[in-house]
């Protein structure tokens, strides 16, 4: 049996404003095309198939058409979880006609741990894989809040709960596994899907990652899931990568530079060929849609660079960060007219004089692109004078309000 694992697509995704509807497109008819060539059995997506809880008619459309697409392939299965950015009622509302397709989608835990077990059949209906289609699990899905409780006390209870929820759905794939295997003789893998922070999971600047559950919290050990576990389909980290030292606990990656930070990423999706229980794992190299560039440096070196670009033809995004000493007042207006006659275009401009400057007042070159919501907190504690040993129960606290704010699924009723 081979699937393939990705996960963080992010639709409808914006890059300071700039819609990347095309990239998507190009992604997706890459991806349909890339199972054909491959013929692959199951499509795995592990959480954050939308950038937002309301996505856009566009997003659901290039949604909606992918997978009617993979249904007419070769691929027989398509399993989705829901990630932290999307709505777990909205992935859940057509779960029942998408069956008929068979995309199986799980969008939130129930209290029937087995709701998250999806036996795979070949075509004469024989089970060939059991996936622990596992979603992202919220604080309040996984831990009881009580008074008093210290950083140290919630973190232990967060990674208490992952681990026992996982031990929980597996227990069930495996006592399936054994009853398969007493009626057929044939083992069949266990494949888990998740999405969650790993212990010493990388990140990038700009990726958009938010951290899950509060704070830096909840970073789970590679040795705290299952050794049922044959495969372990991970999404949240854009960064492709293996968790620990293991080849099959693995993250796929997001398929496009979410940000400046991941632009010159090597994007990945990963396939995983089945010989019985034992995974042969090698990632396929994603090819890019649409360039992005950052240049740093005074004006000269930055049109130096707009330039060269320009020589080769280059259709990028630019983000440019201008390092200079002397006041440039026009600097858009300089450099707009810089990449003129071109095919880029320039989606943001840092002025790093100006912002190292800041106060808690924006300056006038400064906006909230420029900083993230605990960017604009610290500034408050700063602006207030607060000590930095008062910081971390505040922090901690403003952490769960954010994250409360980004997990109400305002699709629920």
């Amino acid at each position: 049996m081979k699937i393939l694992h990705t996960s963080d697509w992010h639709l409808g995704r914006s890059l300071y404003g700039r819609k990347r509807y095309d990239e998507f497109s190009q992604f997706l008819g890459w991806l349909g095309t890339t199972i054909e060539a491959e013929n692959v059995d199951a499509l795995l997506v592990a959480g954050d198939v939308f950038d937002t809880s309301t996505p856009s008619n566009r997003a659901q459309e290039l949604y909606y058409n992918f997978l009617c697409t993979v249904s007419r392939s070769c691929c027989r299965h398509v399993v989705i979880i829901a990630g932290n950015h999307d709505s777990p009622s909205f992935l859940n509302a057509p779960k029942e006609i998408l069956k008929a397709l068979n995309v199986h989608v799980v969008g939130s835990i129930t209290d029937n741990p087995e709701d998250e077990i999806i036996v795979l059949r070949d075509r004469s209906q024989k089970p060939e894989a059991i996936v622990c289609a596992v979603p992202y699990l919220r604080d309040k899905d996984i831990r009881v809040v009580e008074a008093g409780e210290t950083i140290k006390d919630k973190n232990e209870k967060l990674i208490e709960g992952l681990t026992n929820h996982y031990g929980t759905v597996c227990d069930i794939a495996e006592k399936k596994r054994a009853e398969f295997k007493k009626d057929s003789g044939v083992d069949i893998p266990i494949i888990a899907m998740g999405h969650l922070f790993t212990v010493g999971g990388k990140t990038v600047d700009g990726d958009g990652v938010r951290e899950l559950y509060v704070g830096s919290l909840a970073h789970v050990a590679a040795d705290r899931f299952p050794s049922s576990i044959d495969y372990l389909a991970l999404g949240h980290l854009h960064v492709p990568q293996c968790v620990g030292n293991t080849d099959h606990i693995r993250y796929c990656g997001a398929p496009i530079p979410m940000g400046y930070g991941e632009a010159r990423q090597n994007k990945k999706v990963i396939i995983v060929e089945f010989n019985s229980t034992t995974p042969d794992v090698r990632d396929i190299q994603i090819p890019c849609f649409q360039p992005l560039e950052r240049i740093v440096g005074s004006l000269d070196e930055i049109e130096s660079k707009i330039e060269e670009f320009k020589g080769q033809g280059s259709s990028a995004w630019l983000e440019i960060e201008y390092t200079g000493t002397s006041v440039v007042g026009n600097l858009r207006e300089v450099l707009e007219e810089a990449i003129s006659g071109s095919s880029m275009e320039i989606r943001r401009i840092k002025n790093r004089q100006i912002i190292e400057n800041a106060t808690l007042t924006l300056e006038e070159s400064e906006t909230l692109d420029d900083m993230t919501v605990n960017d604009i907190f610290e500034r408050c504690l700063d602006d207030y004078g607060v000590p930095q040993e008062e910081r971390e129960e505040l922090i901690m606290a403003y952490n769960e309000i954010v994250r409360s704010l980004y997990e109400d699924d305002v699709n629920a009723e």
